[in-house]
């Protein structure tokens, strides 16, 4: 494969691409092959990165309930051996577990490669790589590929790859976690006597129901979904889907749940919902998770993507005597933001962004769904033994009126990030002319502060050639006005296709 072809599947810190064909104008970019080549060149960047020989290091692969799954670890799978490693296969696996193999005595991988697309649809796929110092960066994921290109497609024997259960190593460790923490009466099931719903959306986290809850004494009837399907034929495992949020909120309801749980396809990210339907995702989700950590982290700083709102803020402020430090959007950003601040003497014991990627300081800063879920479903058992509700974690939190994303496509420019960084500061000097507030600091992007009103954010998108405003309005029918504020700052730019607003 040509350098062009490899570096076209790269995404940030992970690779992503079309896996097989079947969707009009996609052709396929993951190929067998390249999962073949990349996954030897891991290798070389392990023994690099760890100063071991080839034969020494140990590298597990999983992977989600895609379609291509198989096809593509068979192939990456001969890469590995055909390097001289010793190569572990661990079946249908998450994300989570992947890079707990890396920690886990029983496993103690050196690496570990994740194949999943996250909630893309089904004819994508991709590669994420794990060392024990957690998951690739950016920079990682360019050697990889670039290490790649000298490569051609090796051939290797695929049953010499030790097989390894790890989503049960991992269940075991969640479920020990949990009765560790609740410290019931009745230790082995301290779930006993609360009634909790899984959607899995036909994704990796169907394990959670059979594995954990179960196990613990929760009956879980009314989960669906549980049943590993790439085709996903009743809604995008995603928790930020409203199709998915809806399924998840009527099996709550028509089950009279205690607790609905979602998970992604591939067990990164998860949102929950209450009895009464009311869902905890987004500033909720990060809402009760501060809270669950405020006693043991007091006047701890969380960390946020950008586009939190200021209710949330209010939140974690005045009602947890919190730290909020709003940062770039992107799990890998808000994650090595919360390192930094760590390792620079700042507590920060949690790294989330609204889409429900949570990373906990005290689990490997690892963004993780079901160790969320975990959390969640302490805090619900220690609640029941008081006499409360979960939702009492949370009162107080202010909900917006109206809340808008609108995508402004960038349109006959080759540079778009450049092209977006000049309309960001020509978008500042007019907002500052005509003396509308500015929220500081600010690390992505400009957020326009209007009292009483709301608040609008624009910025660049992560990967694409478009530009995000995303608005919160404290009156029904706001964010018409906010846009109208949008519009009138960004006329006149000849490449920015504002009919959206």
């Amino acid at each position: 494969m040509t350098e062009k072809e490899l570096m076209r599947i790269a995404n940030g810190s992970d690779v992503r691409g079309v896996a097989i064909e079947g969707v009009p104008n996609e052709p396929v970019t993951l190929t067998p092959e390249a999962a073949n080549i990349i996954a030897a060149s891991f290798v070389t960047f392990l023994a690099k990165k760890t100063g071991k020989a080839v034969s020494d290091l140990k590298i597990a692969i999983g992977h989600d309930s895609r379609l291509s799954a198989d096809s593509l670890k068979t192939a990456a799978l001969k890469g590995l051996l055909s390097t001289g490693v010793k190569a572990y296969d661990c079946g249908l696996a998450s994300t989570p577990s992947m890079f707990m193999s890396t920690v886990f005595e029983s496993t103690d991988m050196d690496g570990s490669i994740m194949i999943t697309a996250s909630h893309l649809p089904y004819n994508r796929n991709g590669l994420k790589f794990f060392t024990k110092e957690g998951g690739a960066e950016h920079e990682d994921i360019h050697e990889i590929l670039e290490g790649a290109v000298s490569l051609t497609e090796a051939e290797a024997d695929v049953t010499k790859a030790e097989k390894i259960a790890l989503i049960d190593i991992y269940a075991k460790h969640l479920c020990e976690k949990i009765r560790s923490e609740i410290k019931a009466e009745n230790y082995d099931e301290p779930l006993a006597g609360m009634h909790i719903v899984v959607d899995a959306g036909n994704g990796a986290g169907g394990f959670f129901a059979d594995k954990v809850l179960v196990p613990l004494g929760a009956n879980i009837e009314g989960s669906q979904f549980l049943n590993p399907d790439g085709n996903f034929p009743n809604h995008i495992p995603n928790p930020e889907d409203k199709n998915a949020m809806a399924a998840i909120k009527k099996a709550v309801l028509d089950s009279k749940a205690d607790l609905g749980l979602i998970f992604d396809t591939d067990v990164d990210r998860m949102s929950a919902v209450l009895p009464d339907g009311e869902d905890i995702s987004r500033n909720a989700l990060i809402a009760m998770m501060a809270a669950i950590l405020a006693p043991a982290y007091p006047g701890s700083t969380i960390i946020t993507d950008s586009v939190t709102s200021d209710g949330l803020a209010e939140f974690l402020e005045k009602k947890l005597a919190l730290k909020h430090h709003r940062f770039q959007r992107g799990y890998k950003n808000v994650i090595n933001e919360c390192i930094r601040l760590n390792k620079a003497g700042t507590v920060s014991p949690l790294a989330i962004e609204t889409s429900g990627h949570g990373a906990l300081s005290e689990n490997y800063y690892l963004d993780d769904g079901a160790y969320l879920a975990v959390k969640l479903l302490i805090a619900a058992a220690k609640a029941r033994t008081e006499g409360k509700q979960l939702s009492s974690l949370i009162e107080g939190l202010k909900y917006p009126a109206e809340e808008k994303e609108v995508r402004l496509l960038i349109e006959g420019v080759e540079d778009f990030r450049s092209y977006g960084d000049e309309v960001l500061k020509e978008f500042e000097k007019r907002a500052n002319e005509k003396g509308y507030k500015q929220a500081v600091p600010s690390f992505e992007g400009i957020r326009l502060v209007f009292p009483g009103e709301g608040w609008l954010l624009i910025r660049k998108s992560l990967h694409d050639p478009n530009m995000p405003i995303n608005m919160e309005s404290e009156e029904a029918g706001g964010c018409a006005k906010l846009a109208d504020k949008a519009r009138e700052l960004l006329q006149g730019f000849e490449h920015l296709n504002i009919s959206r607003l």
